[in-house]
């Protein structure tokens, strides 16, 4: 299992750098069947997630990844689902906020993309 734990910290950290420096760039990683629930709002596609993401009201913000946990998605073990639990810092806040990620990962051309991304802040 060491082998599906480096790739999903490569493709976390790698994730949460391009989120953090330059959202528009995260467009790469996804596909035209792609899904994200933001917050329960659904998008599909890469152009549509993207626009999501960079049309988020903030201009600054930096991911604190606390605990990352990968499985295997199917018996073939190439695709993979990833679970990330954080803290985020949006703009000037001092105070960060709590989130929970889950990406579907499915192997492509040696690399991987993002088939299903889930994402909710954990208020409480």
């Amino acid at each position: 299992m060491a082998d599906i734990n480096a790739i999903a910290k490569q493709f976390t950290d790698y994730y949460y750098s391009t989120f953090d420096s330059d959202r528009s760039q995260l467009a790469p990683l996804y596909r035209d069947h792609s899904m994200l629930s933001f917050e329960a709002q659904q998008f599909q596609g890469a152009a549509s997630i993207v626009e999501k993401l960079v049309g988020l009201p903030f201009t600054t913000i930096k991911h604190q990844v606390a605990t990352m946990d990968a499985q295997p998605a199917a018996t073939d073990k190439a695709s993979m689902i990833v679970l990330v639990t954080g803290q985020l810092i949006t703009g000037e806040e001092q105070n960060a906020l709590n989130f929970s990620q889950v990406f579907h990962l499915l192997p492509e051309n040696g690399s991987y993309y993002v088939f299903n991304d889930l994402f909710r802040l954990v208020y409480g």
